[in-house]
């Protein structure tokens, strides 16, 4: 766990089954997700590259920067920009989640 002036981040395995569908095309589907937890945001469920279709994604020139996690690229599909993103390099703090693939729509199959 970090904690950077109230701000806490962590991550860490999920013990749920985890897919991502967009327009009825499942793009992921994991039972080895880490969740990451941090101050005022949703949990995220970032799933390794071996358990996301990354032939249906196509990367976006998109980046950003969270002082926190580093600086994610992002992937889209057909009729949604920007749906998918990574950190490739994140900070030390988050280390775990390195190239795993986070969607906007991820829904918990069972736990």
């Amino acid at each position: 766990m970090a904690s950077i002036t109230g701000h806490t981040i962590t991550v860490g395995p999920a013990p749920v089954h985890v897919r991502a569908v967009h327009d009825g095309r499942v793009l992921a589907e994991s039972h080895r997700p880490l969740v990451l937890r941090e101050t005022g945001c949703p949990d995220r469920y970032y799933l390794p590259p071996g358990d996301v279709r990354t032939d249906l994604l196509t990367p976006s020139d998109t980046r950003t920067h969270c002082p926190f996690k580093g600086d994610a690229s992002y992937w889209s599909v057909p009729g949604a920009e920007n749906l998918v993103w990574a950190y490739p390099e994140p900070e030390e703090q988050v280390a775990a989640i390195r190239d795993h693939f986070c969607f906007y729509a991820t829904e918990v199959v069972s736990g």
